[in-house]
């Protein structure tokens, strides 16, 4: 998996408006303007559409960890085209390696407390979740929508905060250099205070997606 995140790191690095987010603990990348107000305003749609509570990987016992909607997007749709053509295009990753995208729905008062996106190992949904397609590598996440209040993304460990913006990705390596899992990825959907969040968010694996 080296090479693959040599390549990723690479090909974002080239990408202009990408911009590397400086530090030495985690590959983290910013690009504004990714995908265009159109493509964010059908992907809002899809996601109005067929949204339902959101879930979490591993129970932990508080019911109010995860608080937003998801939607699990249709590939077959144009949008979904459209923006999975884009992500391919970015990162270089086999599209087959890639889950389905996601949409997700903050409402006022909604937030993910600080989780990370890789599957812990020795938890209690891990072997279920990695024994097909392996860990996840890479998130890709889009912003649909700015927000009147509140909904920025926060990596507590490193000291960072992202507000949402139209069009606006956010991407990151899951691992560290040495394949292990990485905890400075910690990261915190805040509470919506005014207006809604929409979010598009795409994993990847280090397997064919298979399930």
């Amino acid at each position: 998996m080296t090479g693959e995140r040599d390549s990723v790191v690479e090909r974002l690095g080239g990408l202009q408006g990408v911009q590397r987010v400086p530090h030495p603990k985690i590959e983290l990348f910013q690009a504004r303007d990714f995908i265009a107000p159109d493509l964010c305003n059908a992907l809002i749609e899809l996601i109005d559409k067929d949204r339902r509570p959101s879930t979490i990987a591993d129970p932990n016992g508080d019911n109010y960890f995860r608080t937003s909607e998801t939607c699990d997007l249709n590939s077959e749709d144009a949008a979904v085209i459209e923006l999975n053509g884009i992500l391919a295009q970015a990162n270089g990753i086999d599209p087959t390696f890639g889950e389905p995208c996601q949409g997700q729905r903050y409402d006022v008062g909604q937030e993910f407390k600080a989780h990370t996106d890789y599957f812990t190992p020795g938890g209690a949904d891990y072997e279920k979740f990695c024994s097909v397609s392996g860990q996840r590598t890479w998130t890709f996440m889009v912003y649909l929508n700015p927000v009147e209040a509140g909904g920025a993304t926060r990596f507590k460990t490193i000291g960072k905060t992202f507000q949402p913006e139209t069009g606006k990705m956010l991407c990151w390596n899951n691992a560290r250099a040495d394949g292990s899992p990485n905890p400075n990825t910690l990261h915190h959907g805040m509470k919506v205070r005014k207006g809604a969040k929409y979010i598009i968010t795409k994993w990847y694996r280090e397997k064919p997606w298979g399930w």
